[in-house]
């Protein structure tokens, strides 16, 4: 993850937008969840926001994969770190069309007020839904980071029959809000590995080639 950072000048940074985009099951949300992992390991606050599945579910998948890093880190104080892990995150679902800014806003108000929880890093996975987003849900968004001083990363989906794309391969529905999405990732499946390949830093004209991989069955960073 310190590899990834750099490349992108430092993280995503405070106030900012970052979107991965893959192939259905290729693995955003494993690589969201590792995003995610990597700041509660820190001691840094997050909330992950999920619009298709249940708590128990999304807590689950966070449970899997940080025992997969537990066992490839061969961390010791295994236990320590969960809890830590478990005091710092809160799982927030909105299923069945539920989600919408305002119930995000007035979670996060609650948590602020009520809780003393304030999430450095917002993920919200499943959302939104490219085809049919409007700019100003776009710029809501971007506002909320902007407000509550957190990373926001969103998900994307990429279609293998999609034809609107542009140069880099990133679908009209995606990159028609690129001045609002500061990072933009891609999951590149290979033979033996998924690639993550870096679209978009920041301002930065001259983007870094990542070379990092993933474990395909973890989608856990390796070299």
């Amino acid at each position: 993850m310190r590899v990834f950072e750099r490349s992108i000048h430092g993280g995503l940074g405070a106030g900012n937008i970052g979107v991965v985009m893959s192939r259905p099951g290729v693995g955003k949300t494993a690589f969201l969840v590792g995003v995610a992992l990597d700041d509660l390991m820190r001691e840094r606050k997050v909330l992950h926001v999920n619009t298709k599945d249940s708590a128990e579910k999304v807590r689950e998948f966070y449970d899997e994969v940080f025992q997969d890093l537990a066992e490839s880190s061969k961390l010791a104080n295994r236990n320590e770190v969960h809890m830590q892990v478990e005091r710092s995150r809160m799982i927030h679902t909105f299923r069945g069309g539920s989600f919408d800014m305002d119930r995000l806003r007035g979670a996060l108000s609650y948590m602020k007020e009520h809780m003393d929880f304030v999430p450095s890093t917002i993920i919200i996975d499943e959302y939104p839904e490219w085809e049919t987003a409007g700019e100003d849900e776009i710029r809501g968004l971007k506002e909320l980071a902007g407000q509550t001083g957190a990373e926001m990363w969103l998900s994307g989906i990429v279609h293998r029959d999609d034809q609107d794309r542009d140069e880099r391969g990133v679908p009209a529905r995606i990159s028609r809000f690129e001045e609002l999405v500061s990072v933009l990732l891609r999951l590149k499946p290979e033979q033996d590995h998924v690639r993550l390949e870096l679209i978009k830093d920041h301002d930065n004209k001259d983007v870094a080639d990542l070379y990092i991989e993933l474990q395909p069955n973890t989608l856990l960073l390796s070299w």
